[in-house]
């Protein structure tokens, strides 16, 4: 504005240049949108580094700037929650189809709404809508199963929209499932790690070393500082990141501290004096996150999900645990349930997730904060259904709670889009 009353001051002075400057703005204008329609999918740069931010949009209600969908509690909603998808798309795995597995309110899990505290209504995302905005796009979801339980919720509810053919199967980049939407050239891959990090099983040498000095005989060796193959690649793939990890580093069934303890090694050495899980945890964050900052596109959207509750009650899985609620908690029997000061069976959740907070602060991701409105649906987990031998509690039925995670993600996306 500034510049338009200076040239009002000098146009008496200078009109001959009137018609030159003019010109030039316009062309400048011309190139720049050019360069913008050239680029091949939207840039969203600007916002890939905010670290937690709350959605700052339209849906937030009268007087409140920002919306804090992570908070808040579920409604029923017989009437109008009509399933997404169902039963039948075949990328369910088996022990998640509650349907098919005849869990008693396998129907009805999908039936609730999260109702955000101070803003409306998180929407369902439009999956046409999401196939038309994301074209020429790549979403590659990293980590453990829990990852998987939310790639399948994303693949089954966009090919409900789509006839058949036109969704091919591709696993790009070492992932270990795949799909490209032709139309719309849009590929969602789900790259399967436990830990991020590398890890192997590990045998004592005959020439000894100083694990072996402390007398360790076996175990799992970590590489802190070396991503697993299966994703190594993936960070400089795709355009939009989710990662997570937490579930491998709390399962003393799989990594016993005395039998089969994890051991940890930087640079191709072994971490002296031995670590603790949490410990390592740690590492392998800092040297994960620093990795994919380096790897990544620069326009790269990256988020990391936090974690995923478990809802054992009675016991652990092996120890006779079970979750066979119906009905979503109470915010006391979450308390009662997480806190870390009870200590109880599924603590690793909020522990876990101090960890995420601590080393992912000042990245450049976005944290997918999806822990709360989790720990409230112990009914939302396939249990026994499909005859199970252990009660599955970690899992998430499908349609289910995973549907709700994606509507989150699609919303920051959305927020994000709308800002750039």
């Amino acid at each position: 504005m500034a510049t338009t009353t200076n040239q009002q001051q000098k146009k008496k002075q200078h009109l001959s240049l009137f018609p030159l400057l003019s010109l030039l703005s316009f062309t400048s204008i011309f190139l720049l949108l050019s360069q913008f329609r050239n680029t091949s999918s939207p840039s969203l740069k600007t916002f890939s580094s905010i670290h937690n931010f709350q959605i700052n949009n339209n849906n937030r209600r009268s007087g409140s700037t920002n919306c804090d969908y992570s908070n808040g509690n579920w409604i029923y909603d017989d009437e109008s929650r009509i399933s997404r998808y169902d039963e039948t798309c075949k990328e369910i795995f088996k022990g998640w189809n509650c349907i098919k597995g005849n869990k008693s309110n396998g129907a009805e899990i999908a039936k609730w709404k999260w109702k955000p505290n101070g803003c409306n209504d998180l929407q369902r995302f439009d999956p046409v809508r999401f196939l038309q905005t994301h074209t020429h796009t790549s979403i590659g979801f990293v980590g453990d199963s829990l990852n998987r339980n939310m790639f399948v919720s994303l693949f089954c509810t966009l090919r409900s929209s789509v006839s058949n053919g036109q969704v091919k199967k591709w696993r790009p980049a070492g992932a270990d499932r795949g799909f490209t939407f032709l139309t719309y050239n849009l590929t969602i891959a789900y790259h399967r790690t436990n830990l991020l990090a590398r890890y192997g099983r590990w045998s004592a040498s005959e020439n000894g070393g100083a694990l072996e000095s402390l007398g360790f005989k076996e175990g799992y060796r970590v590489d802190v500082d070396v991503p697993d193959s299966t994703w190594a690649q993936a960070a400089n793939f795709h355009d939009i990141l989710i990662f997570n990890t937490g579930h491998w580093w709390w399962a003393p069934s799989k990594f016993d501290p005395v039998k089969s303890p994890m051991l940890f090694f930087k640079k191709g050495q072994p971490v002296i004096p031995p670590l603790h899980p949490d410990q390592g945890l740690d590492m392998v964050l800092e040297h994960m996150i620093s990795y994919v900052e380096e790897k990544a596109r620069p326009d790269a959207v990256k988020f990391f999900r936090t974690q995923s509750p478990r809802h054992f009650e009675g016991g652990d899985w092996d120890q006779g645990g079970s979750c066979q609620r119906d009905q979503p908690l109470s915010a006391e029997q979450v308390e009662e349930l997480f806190s870390v000061k009870n200590n109880g069976t599924n603590v690793e959740v909020r522990l876990v997730n101090e960890h995420l907070y601590k080393s992912l602060k000042g990245s450049g991701f976005i944290i997918l904060n999806i822990t709360y409105l989790s720990e409230l649906r112990a009914d939302a987990h396939p249990a026994s259904a499909g005859g199970k031998k252990h009660d599955d509690c970690m899992h998430w039925c499908l349609p289910g709670i995973t549907d709700t995670w994606n509507d989150l993600f699609v919303e920051h996306l959305n927020n994000i889009k709308h800002r750039s």
